[in-house]
């Protein structure tokens, strides 16, 4: 983790533990480059990313020297792999799960994508006794965990090679644990954007300190990963989080779990479902009167009027925006419109979010999509 004197960990009335800002932020300032404690293929049988770096292998993939189902960038990939991610135990596992995946036909797939992320969970617990008390910290409620799912997974889990767990020990109770974990704080490592096909996950990852932002559906910053990029780099997998607007001293610092055009009655659905709160930021505070109708009339009428009514949109709002760029609750029946002029990706089929290049870049007045990477003046918005 960098830059985490910017943030510290504090209790929120009503949201539980949170991050908040230690100083005045400016906008594009990097506030946390945090390394996952765990990586894990989201495809049951991959050869497009490396299983040790999640890169597109441009190249001819090297394959495991045991198993079949996995592969490696560069021999040095490979060889760090066999040391960490990818030990002899991992390796004959996952054949072993691959193998009873084609005859269980009752296992979904989010079923055997949660078997994976057991099997890097317990391998943690041996190669990084201190890492895997981490993961053990984070937040997590069993009650998102099936007990049914529990028992499945543990079973299976159990028929991998044996393995030795030390002080942790092996049971229904810790892989319980540990898929509450998962549940609540892994982040999708994204594949490559492309405007006419649905954006998938390559792999998951749990990072310690990113595990801390709360959601809002108008954050004040964005998450940015540049998998593919910094080739010679084994920190291609960190989660880079810049700040939108300014943010002063004490304010929390929160993402939005999705993209920020969601509805409310999608946004709701998801929250609940997934992480089991609901929300009540403004946004949702003015979005809870709305019919459904008045939202899909507000899409409708933003999709065929987009160009003509931006500019008087936004000159109706700029007299809204307070110093830290966010639009005042007064009078205010549609606060997101400030934020989705100025922070939404206009790119089709993209909705991603901008936020401006670091303020000590030669740059800082380009603001970078972190959905498709698309770069803009910020003048030009």
């Amino acid at each position: 983790m960098e830059n985490n004197q910017l943030l510290k960990i504090s209790e929120i009335e009503g949201r539980g533990r949170g991050l908040v800002a230690t100083q005045p932020l400016k906008p594009g300032k990097i506030i946390l480059k945090d390394s996952p404690l765990l990586l894990y293929s989201a495809s049951v049988k991959n050869s497009t990313y490396c299983s040790n770096c999640f890169r597109v292998i441009l190249q001819s993939p090297i394959p495991c020297s045991w198993c079949t189902s996995s592969f490696f960038c560069t021999s040095n990939c490979q060889s760090i792999a066999l040391s960490s991610s990818h030990t002899p135990w991992v390796c004959q596992s996952l054949t072993h799960l691959r193998n009873t995946f084609s005859s269980h036909n009752n296992l979904n797939v989010d079923q055997q994508i949660q078997a994976f992320f057991l099997i890097s969970g317990y391998n943690l617990a041996v190669i990084s006794p201190s890492s895997f008390r981490v993961l053990l910290s984070l937040q997590g409620d069993l009650s998102f965990v099936s007990e049914s799912d529990v028992l499945l997974l543990h079973s299976l889990v159990a028929t991998c090679p044996p393995l030795n767990l030390g002080e942790f020990g092996f049971s229904k109770e810790l892989t319980a644990a540990l898929l509450a974990k998962d549940k609540v704080n892994a982040f999708g490592l994204m594949e490559p954007f492309e405007a006419d096909r649905e954006r998938g996950v390559r792999a998951y990852g749990i990072y310690p300190m990113a595990s801390f932002f709360n959601h809002d559906c108008l954050p004040n910053a964005c998450r940015f990963e540049y998998v593919d990029t910094d080739v010679n780099s084994r920190s291609n997998t960190d989660i880079v989080v810049r700040v939108i607007h300014d943010v002063p001293e004490g304010r929390e610092i929160c993402l939005s779990y999705f993209p920020v055009n969601f509805k409310y009655s999608e946004r709701q659905q998801r929250l609940k479902e997934d992480y089991g709160f609901t929300c009540n930021c403004d946004r949702c505070v003015v979005e809870a009167n709305w019919s459904d109708g008045e939202d899909d009339a507000m899409d409708k009428e933003g999709e065929e009027n987009e160009e003509e009514e931006d500019e008087e949109m936004e000159e109706d709002v700029d007299d809204e925006v307070n110093v830290n760029g966010e639009v005042e609750e007064r009078d205010q029946d549609f606060p997101h419109a400030y934020f989705f002029l100025r922070y939404m990706c206009n790119r089709e089929n993209c909705w991603g979010t901008l936020a401006p290049l670091p303020p000590d870049a030669s740059l800082s007045s380009v603001m970078e999509c972190n959905v498709c990477g698309n770069l803009s003046k910020s003048d030009e918005l």
